[in-house]
């Protein structure tokens, strides 16, 4: 591929996306890594970027913006259980100030409804939301990374459930083109029919095919298990599958916060995330396989992710551009793709190259 700079300007020829799936042919095992752009291809009126966090609206209580700010966090759990456990402090430390106590508690609840309200507005309420259409679209655009001999591992930065309902939609029927759905989720051994699966552990993780690297919507703390609520088994619309979660203090796993370290430090805290994690880098330092990065900014505030691929020992980056690759946005990804590739060792040197976005036409 041709580059050359103009200025302060970087311009770089842009594969197709068939062109890019070509060229990546002699790589053992070809990985994707989704952001935020997959499912706005979807549904650019719902999905954004930014965080969940940034998307919520405080304008019924905004002196709650503030108990955040003290935190340090855009983490809603973490507000919540602080403001849960120091209500129930205050009649130990503070016996008289009952009102401040049922001010926190009642403070705790708003949070509640604002993370729930938040998620409804920003997502689509049930699998039917999605065309058949699209689906096909999408699976046909997924088994590029999940079938044949290249079959690699899907990590997605995304906590919506786009992936998920894609993945799995139709893989019970006999004509459609198996995915290798596994994501390292199985029944409960105590409970087999409970209307949730549970994760398996480190085992599971290794057979797994797909990982929420910033975990997803329907997976929930459950205390001494995680688990996955499935459409299937409960039949119920996004929001009241939280918000039955949420009352019995199950939270969704997802990291919300906003800066690379932030977000690295929870992930080190979570077995589930943290082993999501460990399977990119191990990917990473496979020097056969190759990576595609696809609707993805580059942007600064995942760097713990983006450094696993700077760190790697793999021969070839894909990146996804979205439109002229001289537009600032995209400018600013050219940069930061060929930064990762200035980082590695060169014993293992990285050659980056783009393709268009809107080729791949993940959603048809």
């Amino acid at each position: 591929m041709s580059e050359k700079t103009m200025g302060a300007v970087f311009v770089t020829d842009v594969l197709t996306f068939e062109q890019a799936l070509a060229t990546s042919s002699r790589c053992t095992k070809r990985h994707l890594l989704l952001g935020n752009g997959f499912s706005i291809a979807c549904f650019p009126e719902i999905f954004h970027y930014g965080s969940l966090f940034s998307r919520a609206d405080f304008s019924s209580a905004p002196h709650l913006l503030s108990v955040f700010e003290n935190l340090d966090t855009e983490d809603f759990e973490t507000v919540i259980r602080h403001l849960e456990a120091a209500s129930r402090l205050i009649s130990v430390y503070l016996p008289r100030e009952t009102a401040v106590a049922e001010r926190m508690k009642s403070d705790a609840a708003s949070i509640k409804e604002i993370l729930l309200q938040t998620i409804a507005h920003n997502h689509p309420d049930y699998p039917g939301s999605v065309s058949e259409d699209k689906y096909q679209a999408c699976r046909d655009f997924l088994a590029n990374f999940l079938t044949g001999n290249s079959s690699g591992q899907i990590y997605t930065l995304n906590y919506d459930l786009l992936l998920y309902w894609a993945v799995m939609h139709g893989e019970d029927e006999a004509t459609t083109r198996k995915l290798n759905p596994k994501d390292g989720f199985g029944n409960d051994e105590d409970d087999p029919w409970a209307d949730y699966v549970v994760w398996q552990g480190e085992t599971g993780a290794h057979s797994a095919k797909i990982h929420f690297l910033h975990g997803a919507l329907h997976l929930f703390d459950a205390g001494d298990e995680l688990q996955k609520y499935t459409w299937v088994r409960k039949g119920e619309r996004l929001i009241d599958q939280a918000r039955h979660a949420i009352s019995i203090d199950k939270f969704p796993v997802f990291v919300s916060e906003g800066n690379s370290y932030q977000k690295k430090k929870k992930i080190r805290h979570n077995a589930y995330l943290y082993q999501g994690f460990k399977q990119l880098t191990a990917n990473a330092l496979k020097g056969t396989h190759c990576f595609f990065v696809h609707g993805h900014s580059m942007d600064g505030n995942d760097d713990h992710i983006l450094k696993r691929l700077a760190r790697g020992k793999f021969p070839e980056l894909y990146v996804s551009l979205y439109g002229d690759p001289l537009s600032t946005t995209n400018q600013a990804i050219i940069r930061k793709a060929e930064s990762l590739a200035l980082e590695r060792n060169q014993r293992f040197p990285l050659k980056v190259r783009f393709y268009d976005a809107a080729s791949a036409k993940p959603w048809g």
